[in-house]
């Protein structure tokens, strides 16, 4: 068998910073980028669009199409795809995940570069290759390539909802349990872990919970959030999969996305599922706890309304969200003791109904 190494992609374009959303069309005229599509999200263009456009129009950037699109259909955005300028040379997504995962689908199905500009921080999505996607009505994660930029305005995201930065809190915090789920798997014969995207999920991770910080609103921490998010991302392109990042507390989420009628925001539901399966694993789980504490998350959960027994209905099902894989709760007795735990465990008490 013959060795290759490894080939990725990794953004070309990353500039975080306060003012970003200003300067965007100095940022694009130096990668020579002039004709481009723009995707809002809905309200953003309200928000954020005369400043963007006004950017751009100093900078020479032409604006092809303009759309305020929040129809994350795969079909439809098919369609739209297609029905795009033959001279785009680039489709730039502003807003939130959904409107980032629809600009940067369009860009993959036409080959062109995706610049992401997202205005809150409530996941690593916005530095990811994949997207979650209605497929028949589905929500399903779906293959797309990585951002060929990544331009972040700390303003922007300081601005936005406290909710927001406590999902990205909790989508990062799960890379703990991520990695040793992986290694779970490796250590039952079903992986084979990528030593170079757990290094990078590792470090992105213990950049933000090792930060001094006194407000999660404070420029440094979210800089910092922004970063490891982007790294996040990173490792699972270096891995060609979602296992460094997204493990048996990601299935949670996607159960309670399944179960529930008005699902709470994902990295939410991550954080509560990270520290449950931290106890689970037995890894890391004072870390996982401080962390959340000294943030405010759990303060956060606590007015959310969230209930004991739905994340118990979540546990048993997880393992068939990706019956591929083999995490923790691909044991039947870690999901006993996950759901034991949520009646016994004195936060887990606190913060769910």
């Amino acid at each position: 068998m013959r060795l290759t190494a490894h080939r990725i992609s990794i953004p070309t374009i990353l500039e975080v910073g306060k003012g970003n959303f200003g300067n965007i069309g100095k940022l694009l005229a130096k990668h020579a980028l002039k004709k481009i599509v723009l995707f809002y999200g809905t309200g953003i263009y309200e928000l954020f669009g005369d400043k963007i456009s006004s950017s751009l129009a100093s900078s020479g950037i032409i604006v092809l199409k303009k759309y305020e699109q929040d129809n994350n259909e795969v079909c439809s955005i098919t369609r739209l795809a297609f029905s795009l300028p033959n001279d785009t040379e680039v489709i730039v997504g502003v807003g939130g995940g959904k409107v980032l995962d629809i600009a940067k689908y369009a860009a993959f199905l036409k080959n062109l570069p995706f610049i992401s500009l997202p205005t809150s921080t409530s996941h690593d999505g916005f530095a990811s290759s994949g997207c979650s996607l209605l497929v028949d009505g589905r929500k399903t994660s779906v293959a797309a390539q990585m951002p060929f930029g990544i331009i972040v305005d700390i303003d922007v995201i300081k601005s936005s909802p406290e909710k927001f930065i406590f999902s990205g809190i909790g989508d990062l915090l799960s890379k703990i349990t991520a990695i040793q789920d992986w290694l779970f798997e490796e250590e039952n014969g079903k992986a084979v872990v990528d030593d170079f995207a757990v290094m990078m999920a590792k470090k992105s991770v213990n950049s933000v919970v090792r930060t001094n910080f006194s407000s999660i609103t404070e420029d440094f921490f979210l800089k910092e959030l922004i970063d490891s998010l982007t790294m996040s991302g990173i490792s699972m392109e270096i891995a060609g999969n979602s296992a460094p990042a997204s493990g048996s507390e990601h299935l949670i989420s996607h159960a309670l996305d399944q179960l529930l009628a008005k699902p709470e925001l994902h990295g939410i539901q991550v954080g509560v599922a990270t520290y449950i399966m931290s106890m689970v694993q037995n890894h890391r789980k004072e870390r996982v706890h401080n962390f959340l504490q000294q943030t405010g998350f759990f303060a956060h959960v606590q007015k959310l309304n969230l209930y004991k027994e739905s994340f118990a209905e979540a546990i048993e099902l997880a393992p068939q969200i990706k019956p591929h894989r083999y995490t923790y709760l691909h044991s039947k007795e870690n999901r006993d003791y996950a759901r034991q735990l949520l009646y016994q465990d004195a936060v887990l008490q606190k913060i769910l109904i």
